[in-house]
């Protein structure tokens, strides 16, 4: 794969540090959430990850809603991102709750986000990796 573009992030001090990507256009502090154990006192990892797939999710959403002629403008999509234990280190789960515009009936809405879900490159990346649930609301 030849890359379009490259994002690059650095974080440090693992979940009790800092990220930033090196446009300088984000730069927030880490914390682990009170769940886990830690303060919450600033954003995680499951957080980061869960806005960049509800956006790329979305994005896609509107490629393949465009490709089909079929208005999803207004769609919002949220990601949920849990972790926990899985064997002897952790994993990651995710649902993608999808909500559509009255406009679009239902089995389209159901073809256009299965469709989105092999466009989008973070669903092609956790394929076989992750659970992702998929949800239209």
């Amino acid at each position: 794969m030849d890359a379009l573009y490259t994002a690059v992030a650095t974080a440090t001090h693992g979940r009790d540090g800092r990220a930033y990507t090196n446009d300088g256009k984000i730069d927030v502090a880490l914390a682990p959430p009170v769940e886990m154990g830690g303060n919450g006192q600033g954003t995680n990892p499951e957080q980061l990850f869960a806005a960049g797939y509800a956006a790329c999710f979305g994005s896609a959403l509107g490629l393949v809603g465009r490709q089909a002629k079929v208005d999803v403008s207004d769609a919002a999509v949220t990601a949920e991102v849990g972790i926990g234990k899985q064997g002897e280190g952790y994993g990651l789960k995710v649902t993608l709750r999808v909500e559509l515009p009255d406009s679009v009936d239902a089995e389209t809405g159901r073809k256009l986000v299965e469709t989105a879900h092999q466009v989008c490159p973070y669903s092609n990346a956790t394929r076989g990796n992750i659970e992702v649930d998929l949800v239209i609301e």
